[in-house]
């Protein structure tokens, strides 16, 4: 099967190519501040000192990950000192960049850190290996999902993937055509974090499942009879 069938050697695709996520509800942050004297800084981390670190363990790998804020349905991560920020909608350069002018009235020169903890998307249907994968790096195209799932089974719809995106509580529909380079300047070619990708099965298979469906039940009934007349008759 043979995707981008309309991409020549002379085309280009005009998709995004700085792709940065936004911060949504539920996404667990790691958040790390440092500054100029170490010490000062300490407070204003998460407290693990005689605490048990939650563990919360990957979809793939099963590596726990580290202790976070959760923003919550306001949108806001509750700090330490500062208290709740909101962080829903902010590109991580400028949820930084908000943090460091809250942490300037109290430190010199903070230095914060942020990355999302669950990253994730998740790919159904018609692949060899389904299921949600944790993303480190917090950047995957659809192809590389599609990649990571183990590409489509034979039976796989290419011309129509399904990919369903939540914003704010509120679901976006996708359809994706793989055998065009449109596919290149799709708007989820970038997937975000909680992207579901869904791949139909195509016509031949859906109508064998429909068959089996109506005729499987009578075909199990006629060769059982048969069997138990063979049997009755080489008594």
């Amino acid at each position: 099967m043979v995707y981008f069938q309309t991409a020549g050697a002379d085309t280009t695709a005009n998709g995004p190519t700085n792709y940065t996520p936004f911060f949504k509800t539920d996404d667990f942050l790691s958040i790390v501040v440092t500054a100029e004297d170490p010490e000062t800084a300490i407070p204003f981390n998460f407290p693990t000192a005689g605490m048990r670190e939650p563990i919360n363990f990957s979809y793939t790998s099963g590596t726990p990950s580290r202790t976070g804020y959760l923003v919550d349905e306001e949108g806001k991560v509750d700090l330490p000192i500062i208290g709740k920020i909101h962080v829903a909608g902010l590109t991580r350069m400028e949820a930084t960049k908000t943090l460091q002018e809250k942490y300037l009235e109290y430190l010199k020169h903070p230095v914060v850190n942020i990355q999302i903890q669950n990253f994730k998307v998740t790919v159904l249907g018609e692949v060899a290996r389904p299921g949600t994968f944790q993303i480190p790096n917090e950047r995957i195209t659809l192809l590389e999902a599609i990649g990571l799932a183990g590409d489509l089974r034979i039976t796989g719809e290419r011309n129509n993937v399904l990919v369903i995106r939540d914003r704010n509580g509120n679901k976006t529909e996708y359809r994706v055509d793989l055998t065009t380079k449109d596919v290149l300047s799709s708007p989820v070619y970038y997937l975000e974090q909680n992207d579901v990708v869904y791949v139909e099965p195509n016509s031949a298979s859906r109508s064998q499942g429909t068959l089996w469906r109506s005729a499987g039940p009578l075909f199990i009934s006629l060769t059982s009879l048969v069997i138990t007349t063979i049997v009755l008759l080489t008594r």
